[in-house]
């Protein structure tokens, strides 16, 4: 199969022994993802999850003024509709793409099922909820506590993790509206940064020079977060090795 069209490029999928893989190939759907497409909505009834390759998607809460923050981003290291088999048909998030990209799509009901077997695929979901939960209270804590500048290290990190290059093609509009500030004080935190060597930005795209110095640079909340991951699917990266086999 194509790197370019492999479930195995997500890390839950590529997780699974190849029985139970097999069993869920031909109920997963390559799909495109659009930048800002809406995957779901508040109150609206989840039909698919998404398993994301190379698209990231922000999940978004809105107030009733129209502000937003992102609680949580999810890329090719988990699943977007947790609540399916956590045992709500809706939620009060709404999920958007912040990153164009693919991802393989299952109908809902068939994550359920496969949910209820108990098998590996439960216990992979439900290990990543926890680590998802652990990313939405790092978040709140670290918008709360830590500086802006602080926030974006945070945020750029783990993007970063997400994708195979140092470069995101992003708006600062965009990551005003994930970490729900203003523009002003974005431009003024990524500023900082590029006088540091950190990172270079032109319209539109974010390179980052010195990863480390980044990491260095950044709160807890980044490794709290990676640490959380790794803690919870430590056997997720041994069979992301085995993916060129499939």
């Amino acid at each position: 199969m194509s790197s370019m069209h492999n479930p195995s490029q997500n890390h839950l999928l590529a997780a699974l022994p190849t029985a139970e893989f097999d069993a869920l190939a031909a109920h997963l759907e390559w799909v495109p993802l659009r930048l800002g497409e809406s995957l779901y909505e508040p109150g609206e009834k989840l039909q698919h999850a998404y398993f994301p390759t190379t698209a990231i998607v922000s999940l978004h809460y809105v107030t009733e003024s129209g502000a937003s923050a992102e609680t949580a981003g999810v890329g090719n290291e988990g699943v977007v509709g947790v609540s399916l088999f956590m045992g709500g048909e809706t939620t009060s998030s709404s999920a958007v793409v912040q990153t164009a990209g693919h991802a393989y799509r299952m109908e809902g009901q068939r994550l359920k099922d496969e949910f209820n077997r108990a098998g590996l695929m439960q216990r992979l979901l439900l290990r990543y909820t926890q680590a998802l939960l652990t990313q939405m209270a790092q978040t709140a804590v670290c918008n709360r506590h830590h500086s802006l500048e602080q926030q974006l290290c945070r945020w750029l990190l783990l993007t970063l993790d997400r994708l195979p290059a140092n470069e995101l093609i992003m708006t600062q509009e965009l990551v005003a509206s994930m970490l729900g500030v203003r523009r002003e004080g974005i431009t003024e935190a990524a500023g900082k940064l590029q006088r540091a060597g950190l990172i270079s930005y032109r319209r539109g795209h974010i390179s980052v020079l010195d990863r480390h110095g980044l990491e260095t640079h950044a709160c807890e909340c980044y490794a709290v977060v990676k640490k959380e991951l790794a803690r919870l699917l430590p056997d997720v990266q041994y069979r992301q090795d085995r993916a060129a086999d499939r």
